[in-house]
């Protein structure tokens, strides 16, 4: 069946007056006849990077840009060959580059917040926008402690990529008193001005964060490293790094949609994104925690129009993280294991599966996601196992995981272990105590955090198991009544819902006239509600389970 697209029925609204940062920084065309960028989509490679020896180091980033330039035949090229569908790299902040080619102090380590801002080029809108941000820091009690601007070889790319190509700056912000802050507060005050730059400004932030940065573009992987002449530089370390390699399938190519994003990289598809977009949408009057702030709606919507559905898986995912579960707890959300049906489950997994799925629909659909806090990375395969995901552990505490074999050439004899990553489990490594943790403890952890069962216990009713309502029977002149106010006629009771309340299936018939004839003033307009229903020609569109199941 072929449906008509309808602008009423869009899974995204655009704030009033918002420029998206997804048109202005992309070469997507506007919907037109059978196209409609809701339903772009990318399927792509991915590579972890990580080391147990508990000291960042540039070997980490070559290896990842090696694994990167590996990955090029899961990228795609345009007609332009030099426009890539996308490449990026996410890895932690590197405090020691910072510090020497920046030319103000900066704080100590997890003291200020360093991102990459995709602003407009244009140089007037830029200063606006510059402008902008720093008034929005100052309201969060943060400071603008300088500006640099992200040294890019620009020629580099193809016409494609250059005709939208923003300009690239980086803000450095701390604490507007000299107040020690807490990370996690730190992230959140960040996480308000960037979500308020975008709306306002149309001002993208690949990342803006204590922990962790994103160097990313319409790129080939090949053109990352000589496109950001930082990523050379040896004062560039990491203790994990996550690269991405993106294969826009049925999509247009874009700056802001090259991947890894703040918190994930992901190879694969979200069947299920426009459901859980409309569901995120319906959800926002109901949030309440910290991190959203004063003004809450200056932060809407969480899933950002324009968005593919890496975007917004990592937007919510960022969004739960933020306001206070773990990582690991928000990606157990948002890709639940098959879990209905297992018998042999921990019963503290399964209440803990089972008190979410009243919180959040999965975002199904075949996936291999890699993601961070910028201490923990990890990676998750869907329910289905419908991506691949593969892991090596050296001798010397070099982790790999990638999408396939061969990112990097590792010596057989220094592979102490090798494996990969089953239908709905957890590859997860911490670069700070420098050690791997398996799927059974990740996940017995974040079901011991809280009385999931007590919870479902108290608090779930089961329609199934309530007491059988009294029925009621209503007087003749009652129910003539009832039917005279909504407007039932003797032909509907004869053709339409006498012979349904018979045999039980429905019945069609054609439309009621729908003026009022002269001779019958006192007759209702239209055709009542029930008849419209059942008519084949019903122009309304009729709800389905699956509109929240998608």
């Amino acid at each position: 069946m072929t449906h008509l697209h309808n602008p009423s029925w869009s899974e995204t609204v655009e704030p009033q007056g918002a420029i998206s940062p997804f048109k202005r920084f992309a070469a997507l065309p506007e919907a037109q006849g059978l196209y409609n960028p809701e339903q772009e989509k990318d399927a792509c490679g991915l590579a972890i990077i990580a080391t147990l020896r508990g000291e960042p180091g540039y070997d980490i980033v070559e290896a990842a840009l090696t694994a990167l330039r590996n990955l090029e035949h899961r990228g795609a090229v345009g007609a332009d060959e030099g426009t890539g569908d996308g490449a990026g790299l996410l890895m932690q902040v590197p405090d020691e580059f910072f510090r020497a080619v920046t030319e103000f102090e900066l704080p100590a380590p997890g003291q200020y917040v360093v991102g990459t801002a995709f602003l407009p080029a244009e140089t007037r809108e830029a200063e606006t926008a510059k402008a902008g941000i720093e008034a929005l820091a100052v309201d969060e009690g943060l400071t603008v402690l300088g500006w640099r601007e992200v040294p890019v070889v620009g020629d580099l790319v193809g016409a494609m990529a250059r005709a939208c190509m923003p300009y690239f700056a980086q803000p450095f912000l701390a604490s507007a008193t000299g107040e020690v802050l807490d990370r996690n507060e730190l992230d959140s005050r960040a996480w308000r001005i960037r979500k308020r730059a975008q709306n306002k400004f149309g001002v993208y932030f690949p990342s803006l964060s204590s922990r962790t940065i994103v160097y990313k573009g319409m790129l080939t992987t090949a053109q990352l490293e000589p496109f950001y002449p930082d990523l050379s530089d040896k004062r560039f370390k990491t203790k994990l790094a996550i690269v991405h390699s993106r294969f826009s399938t049925n999509t247009f190519p874009s700056w802001p949609l090259a991947q890894p994003f703040r918190t994930i990289a992901h190879n694969g598809e979200i069947n299920t994104v426009k459901g859980n977009r409309n569901w995120m949408r319906a959800r926002q009057s109901q949030l309440a925690n910290p991190l959203l702030g004063d003004s809450p709606e200056e932060l809407y919507p969480i899933c950002t129009p324009g968005a593919s559905d890496s975007a917004s898986f990592d937007e919510v995912a960022e969004l739960l993280w933020l306001s206070g579960r773990p990582i690991t707890h928000s990606i157990m959300m948002m890709i639940p294991e098959a879990w209905e049906n297992h018998a042999t489950m921990d019963p503290a997994r399964r209440a803990f599966y089972e008190y979410h799925s009243l919180l959040m629909e999965p975002w199904d659909g075949p996936a291999a996601v890699s993601f961070t806090d910028g201490n923990l990375v990890g990676a998750t395969l869907d329910r289905n196992g419908l991506r691949p995901g593969r892991y090596w552990i050296t001798e010397d505490g070099l982790i790999v995981f990638a999408s396939e074999v061969g990112v990097i050439e590792v010596e057989p004899a220094k592979v102490v272990k090798k494996g990969r990553v089953s239908p709905g489990k957890m590859f997860l490594v911490d670069t700070e105590a420098g050690r791997i943790i398996d799927d059974a403890e990740v996940k017995a952890e974040v079901a011991a955090a809280n009385p999931w069962a007590e919870w479902v216990k108290d608090n779930l009713i089961d329609l199934n198991e309530l007491p059988e309502r009294e029925h009621v029977l209503h007087t003749a002149a009652s129910v003539n009544i009832r039917q005279r106010t909504f407007g039932y006629t003797t032909e509907e009771l004869k053709i339409l819902l006498g012979p349904m309340a018979r045999t039980g299936p429905n019945r069609s018939a054609p439309w009621a006239p729908t003026l009022r004839l002269p001779c019958c003033p006192s007759a209702r307009a239209c055709c009542s509600t029930t008849s419209c229903s059942l008519s084949p020609r019903s122009p309304t569109r009729p709800w389905t389970r699956s509109a929240k199941s998608s």
